[in-house]
């Protein structure tokens, strides 16, 4: 491949990163001196203990925290990069169908019916278009988390801890639903994670400590 079709590949791009928050004594450093690529295709583990900086360099890929030192570079479209967190984060009030809805229409590509039903489909809640989310089971607010983030249409997902408030059995079933998906929809997905066995299911493996990218 030559070195022009790999910058096309590259989704976002860190380049000696650093993350400060706070001032004087209260000064932390959450990110040191971070090079990182994310390509178009890419299956990638940001693995470390709490505190690591795996979720502020998450952040910094999505471009919700911007970096006091270095830079990054991210291509794509718009709305090209969407989220599912720890939590479902579920708006309550409204249907499964709704909260779907809701995402395709902030991202300016309109509420059409079909398109929010498939994705429920796609995620095997198409039984449960009507239910809220107090209605719903852990796993299937997480799955519905999951079909409002690629209701987005995104090249890049974006996940923080998606299985931490879920059993292992429902945790490993939302890991395999997000795995099929990318293999489907073709997004590249960047999962930020202290469990070694989540990291371990992703292509490759950037292990922080202290801030640091190590390897």
């Amino acid at each position: 491949m030559t070195a022009i079709a790999v910058e096309r590949a590259v989704l976002a791009a860190c380049r000696g990163v650093g993350v400060t928050f706070g001032r004087g004594d209260a000064r932390v450093s959450a990110l040191r001196d971070v090079d990182l690529l994310v390509a178009h295709d890419d299956s990638l583990a940001l693995w470390g203990r709490s505190g690591s900086g795996k979720t502020t360099l998450l952040h910094v890929l999505g471009g919700l925290v911007e970096p006091t030192e270095g830079s990054v570079e991210r291509r794509g479209r718009g709305h090209s990069v969407a989220y599912v967190f720890q939590g479902a984060n579920l708006l309550p009030h409204f249907t499964a169908y709704e909260n779907v809805a809701f995402a395709r229409w902030a991202a300016g590509l309109g509420p059409r019916d079909a398109d929010t039903e498939e994705l429920l489909g796609l995620v095997g809640l198409d039984d449960k278009l009507e239910s809220l989310p107090a209605e719903l089971s852990g796993g299937e607010a997480q799955r519905v988390a999951v079909a409002r983030a690629l209701a987005q249409r995104p090249e890049l997902l974006l996940c923080d801890e998606p299985t931490g408030h879920l059993d292992s059995g429902t945790g490993e079933r939302v890991l395999d639903l997000i795995d099929a998906l990318k293999k489907e929809l073709g997004f590249a997905l960047v999962i930020a994670t202290h469990d070694a066995d989540v990291a371990g299911r992703l292509d490759r493996v950037a292990v922080l400590r202290d801030g640091r990218v190590e390897q």
